[in-house]
């Protein structure tokens, strides 16, 4: 068994290197990729922490996991919120006691004029729509509950995400859901964002533009409190991009 990770921010493919320099944890469509071309068909588990993230790059590894040769178990261990529950339903899932499901529509941010923001609310009802598949396909609920929960930013717990067959087992435990009940319950009875907290867009970009001057330990004489100070320094002019001191 091959074990790969989804935890924190899912991001787009080439800024993984910015969040790894600060030590935040952070999962990019080309990361799965290469994880699963290295597992060659072998049964892959994927263990999600994490709070969600760029909408696109969710749906890729999403998109990589579904069509991957081999056997695919996710493993909700703890947090997995917005685009990463969509991950959770790229295959088998068993969900941790102690973890939760958190689905809402997706969002952005946008300015002009009026047809500037009815264009935004036209693409993001299709965002919504994109994502709202994936509900469906993994538990047979109509178009229109899948809506709902979104609309409500609704935060599951195991227990409820396995009655609604989002997970299909409980870790830790025998309980492992009915699909064809649940169903006949169910028959009877009645740049977009979609993440919990994220590193904002435009800072990126300042950051990406921003060249810290900092020597490399090994170049100059092996230096590593050197490297810290100045690693130190670029992470308070990170702060100050973001405008959170003076």
């Amino acid at each position: 068994m091959i074990y790969i990770d989804v935890k924190g921010e899912v991001v787009a493919s080439g800024n993984e290197w910015l969040y790894s320099w600060y030590g935040i944890q952070a999962t990019s469509p080309s990361q799965i990729t290469r994880a699963l071309k290295g597992a060659n068909g072998q049964p892959v588990t994927i263990k999600i922490n994490s709070g969600g993230g760029d909408v696109f790059a969710g749906c890729e590894i999403y998109n990589e996991l579904k069509s991957y040769s081999g056997e695919v178990t996710i493993e909700i261990h703890g947090l997995c919120a917005s685009i990463a529950s969509v991950i959770a339903m790229a295959g088998n899932c068993k969900m941790s006691p102690l973890g939760e499901i958190m689905i809402h529509n997706v969002s952005t941010s946008t300015s002009g004029d009026y047809r500037d923001m009815e264009h935004s609310v036209e693409v993001l009802k299709k965002a919504n729509k994109t994502i709202a598949n994936a509900y469906i396909l993994k538990t047979g609920m109509s178009e229109e509950d899948a809506y709902k929960l979104m609309d409500k930013e609704t935060w599951l717990t195991a227990d409820e995400a396995l009655e609604l067959g989002l997970v299909d087992e409980i870790m830790y435990s025998d309980e492992k859901v009915d699909k064809s009940l649940l169903n006949s319950l169910k028959n009877n009875a009645i740049t977009f964002c979609n993440t919990v907290g994220k590193i904002d867009n435009n800072l990126l970009a300042k950051f990406k533009n921003y060249k810290p001057k900092i020597n490399h330990p090994v170049i100059k004489n092996n230096n590593q409190d050197d490297f810290l100070v100045q690693k130190n320094k670029a992470k308070l002019q990170l702060l100050k991009l973001k405008g959170g001191i003076q």
